[in-house]
């Protein structure tokens, strides 16, 4: 179970709330989004009329994130809210419902998804929305609608920013259904540490085997490494892959599981899951991370990336 966030925090934030000022419509919008996914497309479409700020950097995991109380400072401080939603920011919750009653409070995954396009795990909804570009592409006109309402002045320069986006990342699918359909029917197999890759599995027709569920609350179950060990080595998969913000441990303990069985499997390289790469990287954005997703896991299950589309 999800532990309850110390009610210290909620009092800080209630206490907080009426003090939080907008600034004057010409400045630019302080935007806040939860994750980096989030934020680098809002910074794409918001241009010059935003200033955005990521609460969660590289490397943080949003399924066990507990605010800091810099991080309330953050939230208060923001003009707009954008989070995923669908359970994505799991403790977090409670602080964006309150914030909601006093500032826009956007769940960009939740408008962009309809409901029956969106994946579930025993009954819990699958957040995962951007590994499918096809469905993340969705997100820009919600985070555009955001953005104009607070910025009308804008208003020309976001759906020419949001039409520019919306293409970039319909070239992203495109390149990575072609780069993945090159891997051999035999290995179209993808195994990682938690369930991120649900969506990535049905764009991209992929078999996804994980160990941990959609959240990475609770450990590993020496039951789920064994179930996934079983799969690795009755399909003859060649390599699994690590996540950068799940403990390596996971995967090395499928390792001596396979080993165990008479397989053989090695680690294909580490995958972007619940964050993007270093700020200032070429996997620090949305598209530099789904493109280093489809080339690691292309490669290592025996295709071939095709050329990177130019612009």
């Amino acid at each position: 179970m999800i532990p309850h966030r110390p009610l210290s925090l909620l009092a800080a934030l209630t206490l907080s709330l009426p003090f939080a000022t907008p600034l004057a419509a010409q400045e630019p919008l302080k935007v806040l989004a939860t994750v980096g996914m989030i934020g680098d497309i809002a910074a794409q479409v918001g241009g010059e009329c935003t200033q955005v700020t990521t609460l969660m950097g590289p490397g943080t995991d949003p399924h066990l994130f507990t605010p800091a109380p810099s991080d309330l400072r953050a939230l208060q401080g923001a003009e707009i809210i954008l989070y995923g939603g669908l359970h994505l920011e799991g403790q977090l919750g409670e602080v964006l419902a309150k914030l909601g009653q006093s500032r826009p409070t956007v769940a960009v995954s939740e408008g962009a998804v309809p409901e029956e396009r969106r994946l579930t795990a025993k009954d819990l909804p699958d957040p995962h929305v951007w590994m499918d570009p096809g469905l993340w592409k969705g997100t820009v006109p919600v985070i555009a609608a955001a953005l104009t309402e607070a910025r009308p002045d804008c208003s020309a320069a976001i759906a020419s920013n949001a039409a520019a986006i919306e293409a970039r990342i319909q070239a992203l699918d495109d390149w990575a259904k072609t780069s993945l359909a090159t891997i051999p029917e035999a290995q179209r197999t993808l195994v990682t540490a938690h369930d991120a890759f649900a969506y990535f599995g049905r764009a991209f027709d992929l078999h996804v085997a994980a160990i941990q569920g959609i959240s990475t609350t609770s450990e590993a179950a020496i039951a789920d490494i064994d179930a996934v060990a079983d799969t690795v080595v009755s399909a003859g998969v060649p390599a699994v892959f690590v996540e950068s913000t799940v403990n390596p441990r996971t995967i090395e303990a499928l390792l001596q599981a396979v080993a165990a069985k008479g397989g053989v499997v090695r680690i294909g390289g580490q995958l972007y899951s619940d964050s993007m790469g270093a700020e200032g990287s070429e996997d620090g954005s949305y598209i530099g991370m789904i493109r280093h997703n489809v080339t690691v896991i292309t490669e290592s299950l025996g295709g071939t990336p095709a050329p990177w589309p130019e612009g």
